[in-house]
């Protein structure tokens, strides 16, 4: 019998603000700057695309664009996203 597998999805892992937090936390200190865009992308699909830009200020489609493997988000549009998500940067 064969093993059945499917992909690792963390986004379905990412239940309240307090594990997006600590998920971007830990991202942010160990991975570099795509890799803390990335993060961002999943930890707005885990809250709902569609709640993260209008709260963000921003459209669905300009949100999915900016957070795309070929995106280049402004620091203004990271902070934004940010902030939707119930979190702020800061430096430490």
């Amino acid at each position: 019998m064969a093993l059945k597998t499917k992909p690792f999805d963390i986004a379905e892992h990412l239940k309240t603000a307090e594990d997006i937090r600590l998920f971007l936390q830990e991202v942010a200190a160990t991975g570099d700057e795509a890799d803390f865009i990335h993060a961002l992308s999943i930890a707005a699909r885990a809250k709902g695309m569609t709640e993260i830009a209008k709260k963000a200020g921003v459209t669905r489609a300009s949100l999915y664009k900016s957070l795309s493997e070929d995106g280049n988000p402004r620091f203004t549009t990271i902070s934004k996203i940010t902030k939707a998500l119930g979190c702020k940067l800061s430096i430490a």
